[in-house]
C-alpha cells in the first residue's frame, strides 16, 4: 500500500500538472467497490469544477475544487447510452447507477453538491494509481474513472485489486497528527501508557497518519528500537530519537520519490528509488549494513516486521 512518501510524491506531481485545469466530464466504471460516494454525486461535483489545489492528507490525495456553477446530476442521456470499450469489456459511458450513500470515512459527509468549495478524495488502497494521459492512450484494464480535462488531457484512476476509494466531501479531515508537522512535545505523549508493540503504535493512523509498514521498520532501525517492544517501556530519550528517525526517513523517502516494492509508480508512471536505501525492510536473512548480523523478520498484528537483533533493543 502506498504510504506517506508515495502519496506525497503523487500529490505533488499532480499539483504541478493539474492545478488550474477544469474537469469537463467524468466517466465512472461499473464496479461499485471504488465508489465511497455515489457515482451520480461524484460526477455532479467534479464536472465543470476547477482544480484549485492537490495535496496529501495522511494517505489520502485531496483535490480542492472550485465550483462557480450550479452542480448537476448526470441525466439519463449521459448515463448508459454511449458505450466505451475497456479491453474487452463494455461499460456505459457516463455514470452507472447511484451507488452508496455519500460520505467519507474519517471526514465530513458531503451533503451539498452545489457548494462553491468541494473536495474529491482519492485513497489508492493497495494497487491504485492516478495517471495523466493523452486521450488516445490505450485505456488500461482495471480503469475505474476517467476525468476529461479542459486542457485536452485525461486523469485516470486504475486499481486492479479495487481496494482504492473515490469520494467527495467538504471540510475533509482525518484523525491523527501529520508526522512531518507534529512537534516533539506532542509526539512523545502519543506512546505513553500504551502496552501495544511500538510498531503497532506507529501504524495506528489515529496517532500518526500516513506512516506505514516500510517506514515504521526503517525508523525503528535508525532509532535502535525493536518493533515488538511495548511502547510504554520506551524512555523519553529513545522516543526523541525515534521522532528524529521518523522525520529523517520520511523526508529522505519523499526526496527519492518513495519506495517501489510492488505496484507503486508516481503520476508520471515512474518508480521511486528509496527502496535502494532500505536498511531492514525486505532484507530478511541479509547482513545488517551496520553490524553484519542477519536481518530477522517477524509478524506483528499480521504485518511483517524487519529488524536487526543486535542493533535494536
Amino acid at each position: 500500500m502506498p504510504e506517506l512518501p508515495e502519496v506525497e510524491t503523487i500529490a505533488c506531481g499532480l499539483a504541478k500538472r493539474l492545478t488550474g485545469d477544469v474537469i469537463d466530464s467524468v466517466w465512472l466504471g461499473h464496479k461499485k467497490e471504488p465508489l465511497k460516494s455515489s457515482a451520480a454525486q461524484i460526477a455532479a461535483v467534479l464536472e465543470q469544477s476547477r482544480i484549485s489545489a492537490v495535496r496529501r492528507m495522511g494517505k489520502h490525495i485531496v483535490f480542492d475544487l472550485e465550483q462557480n456553477h450550479v452542480a448537476r446530476t448526470p441525466s439519463s442521456s449521459q448515463s448508459g447510452k454511449r458505450k466505451r470499450k475497456l479491453k474487452g469489456s463494455t461499460v456505459a459511458s457516463g455514470t452507472p447507477g447511484t451507488g452508496k450513500k455519500a460520505g467519507v470515512g474519517g471526514g465530513l459527509a458531503f451533503e451539498n453538491p452545489t457548494c462553491s468549495k468541494a473536495q474529491w478524495i482519492v485513497h489508492l488502497g493497495m494497487t491504485g494509481s492516478l495517471r495523466i494521459c493523452e486521450p488516445n492512450t490505450e485505456i488500461a484494464k482495471h480503469t475505474h474513472a476517467i476525468l476529461k480535462l479542459a486542457s485536452g488531457r485525461e486523469l485516470r484512476f486504475i486499481d486492479p485489486r479495487r481496494f482504492g476509494r473515490l469520494s467527495v466531501a467538504t471540510g475533509f479531515d482525518t484523525a491523527g497528527f501529520e508526522p512531518l508537522e507534529v512537534d516533539l512535545d506532542r509526539f512523545i505523549p502519543l506512546f505513553r501508557g500504551r502496552k501495544t508493540p511500538i510498531k503497532s503504535a506507529l501504524l495506528n493512523q489515529n496517532l500518526l497518519r500516513g506512516v506505514g509498514n516500510i517506514y515504521a521498520d526503517e525508523s525503528l532501525f535508525r532509532a535502535g528500537i525493536r518493533p515488538r517492544r511495548r511502547a510504554c517501556t520506551i524512555t523519553r530519550k529513545q522516543l526523541a530519537k525515534l521522532y528524529s528517525a521518523v522525520q529523517k526517513v520520511l523526508t529522505e523517502a519523499i526526496a527519492l520519490g518513495g519506495s517501489s516494492v510492488s505496484d507503486y509508480v508516481d503520476a508520471e508512471g515512474e518508480e521511486g528509488f528509496f527502496q535502494l536505501q532500505h536498511r531492514v525492510y525486505g532484507r530478511e536473512g541479509e547482513p545488517c549494513l551496520v553490524c553484519k548480523t542477519p536481518i530477522q523478520r517477524i509478524v506483528i498484528a499480521g504485518r511483517s516486521s524487519h529488524y536487526c537483533p543486535k542493533c535494536q533493543k
